[in-house]
C-alpha cells in the first residue's frame, strides 16, 4: 500500500448568489412580490418607487377614471361616452434608464379625475361577516362563544364540533351555546352552522319559507328530510310514499325540489380563506391576474401586467453621488457605500425584470400549445407537463415551476385561472363527467353510478378507472348516486 498526495482537475457546478436571488424573486406570488418590494424600499435608500393605480378586475394600470383595457373588451360599459376613453396606453417596464412614469401616477389622483366607480371595496371573508352580524344581535359576553363556533366551521360550512364540547371549553351550560348557535344558523348562507346534512337541509327549508314567497314548497318535504332522508338516498320511493300517504309521483317531485333548491354544501363556490372556510352570497372576491392573454384579429397576445403595477428607479441623488465626477466633499468610503446601495438597487430591478421576461416566455409557449383550450374551452385542453414545457423553451423544469406557482392568468374570455390549470389535463374529463351527470335528470328513477359513468366515458373514447371517476366526482362536489 502506498499513500501519496496528488492534484487533479474536476469541474463542479455551484449555484451563484445572484441565481439564488433570482429564483427567490421568481417563486414569489404577486402579493409576496409587493411585500418584498416594500421591504427592499425600506432597507435601500437608493431605490425609489412610484405606485400606479390598477384596475381591480384585470390588473391593468388605470389612466384617468376608467380602465382602458376593460373598455376595449366591453365598449358598452360607459354607453356613448366609451370612445372618449379609448386612448393608447403608454408602456412602462424596468428599462435601463429607470425612468419615472407619468406625473399623474407619482402625484396621486387629482380631484377632477376622481370617480367612485374605480373604488372597489375588499370582499369581507365569510368568517368576518358572520362575526360582524353576530355582534349586532348577541350580548358582548357571548361573542367568545360565537368566535369559537365560527372558527369550528369546516369547508362545507358545517359545525365540526359539538355544543357539549363548546360548553365544556367555556365552562358554561349547553343551552347558552345552543342559543348562540341558533343565531349563527339564522345568518346567510342558509344552512351554515348545521351539524349534519339533515339539519342543513331543514335550515334551508325554513329560509325558503320565510324569504321565497314565489317558490311553491311541497307539503311533506319537511317530513321527508327530517325522517326519511336515508330512505330517499336509497331510492325507496314506494316505502316513503306509503309512510307519508302520498302518491309516488309526489315523492319524485319532492326529490326534484330538494335537488334544485337545496344545497348540501352551504359554503360551496366561495372565496377561500386561510382556515379553508369560504364565502358565499354576493360577489366573489377579485383575483388580480399576473398575465393577461387577449385575442385580436384571431391572434393571441400576451402581456405581463405585473410589470406595470409599480415603477422602480435608482434615486437620482444616489446615482449622482456614486459617480466618479462627484466633488471631493464626499469621502471615498462614503462613495463606496453609496455605490453598494446603487448596485443593489440595479440588481434588484434586474431580477424583477428577468422575472417578467421569464413569465412572458412561458405564457407565450402555453398559448402556442394550448390554443385550442383558449378558443374552445376546457374540452380543448391538451396533456401538458411542466417538464414538457421546460423542454420546449429551453428552461429547467424547476424554473417553470417557480414561475407558474401561485400566479394567475386572465383568458380572452376574461376568466381568471391559475397557471396550474394549463397543466391539469383532468379538467376536460371532469367537465365531461359533470355534463353526463347533469343530463341524468331525464332518468328520475335511477341516477348514474360511477360504473355507469365509466361506460359512458368509454363510449366517448375516454378510458379511466371507476375510482378515478369517484375522485373527480368528489372534487366536483357531486354526491354519489345513492344520494342524488
Amino acid at each position: 500500500m502506498d499513500l501519496s498526495l496528488g492534484m487533479m482537475n474536476e469541474q463542479t457546478m455551484r449555484v451563484s448568489p445572484s441565481l439564488v436571488a433570482l429564483n427567490q424573486i421568481l417563486a414569489l406570488s404577486s402579493q409576496e412580490l409587493q411585500m418584498e418590494v416594500r421591504r427592499e424600499l425600506e432597507s435601500n435608500p437608493a431605490l425609489e418607487l412610484s405606485d400606479a393605480p390598477i384596475c381591480p378586475s384585470c390588473g391593468d394600470v388605470l389612466k384617468g377614471r376608467v380602465c382602458q383595457r376593460c373598455l376595449v373588451d366591453n365598449p358598452n360599459a360607459l354607453g356613448n361616452h366609451a370612445q372618449d376613453y379609448k386612448n393608447d396606453s403608454d408602456e412602462y417596464s424596468y428599462g435601463e434608464d429607470y425612468s419615472t412614469p407619468d406625473e399623474s401616477y407619482s402625484n396621486g389622483s387629482r380631484d377632477e379625475e376622481f370617480d367612485p366607480i374605480t373604488i372597489v371595496a375588499a370582499e369581507m371573508p365569510l368568517s368576518e361577516r358572520l362575526l360582524s352580524e353576530l355582534a349586532a344581535v348577541l350580548p358582548r359576553q357571548d361573542m367568545p362563544i360565537a368566535e369559537f363556533l365560527v372558527g369550528s366551521l369546516d369547508e362545507r360550512g358545517y359545525l365540526s364540533t359539538t355544543t357539549e364540547a363548546v360548553a365544556s371549553t367555556f365552562s358554561t351550560d349547553v343551552e347558552r351555546v345552543e342559543r348562540v348557535l341558533k343565531e349563527l344558523q339564522l345568518l346567510a348562507p342558509p344552512g351554515v352552522g348545521a351539524r349534519d346534512l339533515r339539519e342543513c337541509l331543514l335550515l334551508q327549508l325554513d329560509h325558503l319559507k320565510e324569504n321565497a314567497q314565489e317558490i311553491t314548497i311541497p307539503t311533506h318535504v319537511d317530513e321527508l328530510v327530517d325522517q326519511y332522508l336515508t330512505a330517499l338516498g336509497e331510492h325507496k320511493y314506494g316505502y316513503i310514499a306509503q309512510q307519508l300517504h302520498v302518491p309516488v309521483d309526489e315523492v319524485h317531485a319532492m326529490r326534484e325540489f330538494i335537488k334544485h333548491y337545496l344545497n348540501p354544501f352551504p359554503s360551496e363556490g366561495q372565496t377561500s380563506e386561510p382556515n379553508g372556510l369560504q364565502t358565499r352570497g354576493g360577489r366573489a372576491g377579485y383575483v388580480v391576474p399576473d398575465v393577461i392573454i387577449s385575442e385580436h384579429s384571431g391572434e393571441f397576445r400576451v402581456e405581463v401586467i405585473e410589470s406595470k403595477r409599480f415603477f422602480l428607479r435608482v434615486s437620482p441623488m444616489y446615482a449622482k453621488l456614486s459617480g466618479d465626477s462627484v466633488s471631493e466633499a464626499i469621502s471615498s468610503s462614503d462613495r463606496d457605500h453609496v455605490k453598494q446601495y446603487v448596485a443593489r438597487a440595479k440588481f434588484f430591478m434586474s431580477n424583477i425584470n428577468q422575472r417578467r421576461e421569464t413569465m412572458l416566455k412561458i405564457t407565450k409557449c402555453l398559448v402556442d400549445v394550448q390554443a385550442d383550450f383558449l378558443r374552445d374551452g376546457v374540452r380543448g385542453l391538451k396533456p401538458l407537463t411542466r417538464s414538457m414545457l421546460a423542454s420546449y423553451i429551453g428552461m429547467h423544469e424547476s424554473t417553470v415551476s417557480r414561475a407558474t406557482a401561485s400566479k394567475y392568468v386572465m383568458l380572452p374570455t376574461r376568466k381568471v385561472i391559475p397557471f396550474s390549470d394549463f397543466f391539469t389535463a383532468s379538467l376536460s374529463i371532469k367537465d365531461v363527467i359533470k355534463e353526463i351527470i347533469e343530463k341524468e335528470s331525464g332518468n328520475r328513477t335511477k341516477p348514474l353510478t360511477d360504473q355507469d359513468i365509466v361506460e359512458k366515458l368509454e363510449d366517448q373514447g375516454i378510458r379511466i378507472a371507476r375510482r378515478t371517476v369517484a375522485k373527480y366526482r368528489t372534487q366536483l362536489k357531486i354526491l354519489p348516486s345513492t344520494l342524488r
